[in-house]
């Protein structure tokens, strides 16, 4: 890795820390990437790694998935922007719509990040109240509403509240345990001013998460019989755990999604969407602002129609084979560490999955941060030796996409057993 750490050095004198993402450093320099596809990606040496980090999951059908490629190809042959209303933007949104049924109506924008943020401003216009309900650990991006004990980098970092933040803004937002209903109801009594209550179903931003039994369901109950409106945060699980996302598996509808990442397979673009009554209050229609110069670009709705139409197309094939290889996956890793007398915990649904140094289960985020960090970095620097490139935080996940094989799964496997023998050692 000797040209990633000269270009390292090179890019800290002119970018803060080296990195234009707190989540892309790792000790002692990150390799610099020289291109990527299907199942892998090469650093600047030439080095090939199977890779599990996947755009953070945004790489569902992996990289330079050919029908993506060739529709922005196209795209490109007829302009970049245009700042004008498209044709494409319309069927794109009819898409979204068509895959999530909670959804009546969409926005288009760029990042998770800015679709949360519309999606706590709409909850706001709509009630005419202040304060959020999160979940600790749940990640929603780099605004200061959610910036509140939050997952992801924040979490690897250790930062509970951002400097620069004002206090003013993230004290309307209320921190409740994941998986703990008794205290939302305790949060949900104490608190009139509630706007919304915003959650990943399925955290992905403090290693894997999984709801326990109900309580989503019950979440779904409560935010009704309050009259509180219900955003799920789908950026991860949209179009990876199902079509229509974790609503769809679980049978539940919120009434504000956010989703990004798998929707634009590597392209920049996210949407949020929810009940007409909802969205009809953004503007120029309403008073809820929200604007982008770069949204519903052609580029990134293209790839998004293409990202779509794809998995609609595949999607008996894709899940079941992404679900087969996981259960192959997060099994054998069981397997083997409980044969090495590891004091472990496997994680895992749909195409995701993690492994935690402990012995009690990881159910929410103070079990996960009870897991042993440095083992994982131990892990983690093991499998990159051998080639095997997964998120280098304890606080993010392993995602598999239709890219990878039986072989590369093997590969892999072979992999996890070296890097638990150095954890055990």
């Amino acid at each position: 890795m000797s040209e990633s750490r000269k270009l390292f050095n090179t890019a800290k004198k002119m970018i803060p820390s080296g990195v234009n993402s707190p989540v892309r450093y790792f000790e002692p320099y990150p390799f610099f990437t020289k291109k990527a596809n299907g199942a892998y990606i090469w650093d600047a040496g030439n080095t090939r790694y199977i890779d599990f980090c996947n755009g953070y999951g945004a790489l569902l059908l992996g990289h330079r998935r050919k029908e993506i490629i060739s529709s922005v190809s196209k795209q490109l042959s007829k302009g970049t922007l245009y700042c004008t209303p498209t044709e494409s933007e319309t069927e794109l949104s009819k898409l979204i719509i068509g895959n999530f049924p909670s959804v009546e109506k969409v926005r288009l924008m760029n990042t998770g990040g800015e679709a949360t943020m519309t999606a706590i401003r709409l909850a706001r216009g709509f009630t005419k109240k202040k304060k959020i309900i999160k979940f600790e650990g749940c990640y929603h991006g780099a605004h200061d509403s959610v910036l509140v004990k939050a997952g992801s980098g924040s979490a690897h970092n250790g930062i509970s509240v951002s400097d620069g933040g004002l206090d003013e803004v993230s004290k309307n937002t209320l921190v409740v345990g994941y998986n703990d209903m008794e205290d939302l109801q305790k949060t949900i009594r104490k608190n009139k001013d509630i706007a919304g209550v915003i959650v990943e179903p399925i955290p992905a931003n403090m290693g894997l998460i999984l709801p326990e039994k109900g309580f989503l369901s019950d979440l779904r109950k409560i935010t009704k019989e309050n009259d509180i409106p219900l955003i799920f945060d789908e950026v991860v699980t949209g179009f990876r755990v199902a079509p229509g996302g974790a609503q769809e598996h679980f049978g539940i509808e919120p009434d504000i999604t956010t989703v990004a990442k798998a929707l634009g397979s590597g392209f920049t673009i996210s949407a949020v969407g929810g009940k007409k009554e909802i969205m009809d209050l953004l503007s120029p229609g309403g008073r809820v602002y929200q604007a982008s110069t770069f949204a519903g670009n052609p580029i990134s709705v293209s790839a998004a129609i293409s990202s779509i139409k794809t998995i609609d197309k595949i999607k008996n094939k894709l899940y079941s084979k992404l679900e087969r290889f996981n259960l192959l996956f997060s099994t054998a890793l069981d397997d083997v560490a409980a044969d090495m007398k590891i004091p472990h915990q496997v994680n895992s649904t749909a195409s995701m999955l993690q492994i935690f140094f402990t012995d009690k289960p990881v159910v929410d985020y103070q079990t996960s941060k009870n897991a042993n960090a440095e083992k994982f970095q131990k892990l983690f620097r093991t499998l990159l030796k051998n080639k095997i490139f997964i998120a280098p935080s304890q606080f993010e996940v392993v995602f598999l996409s239709d890219a990878h094989t039986q072989s590369d799964l093997n590969k892999t496997l072979d992999a996890y057993h070296l890097a638990l023998k150095s954890v055990k050692n």
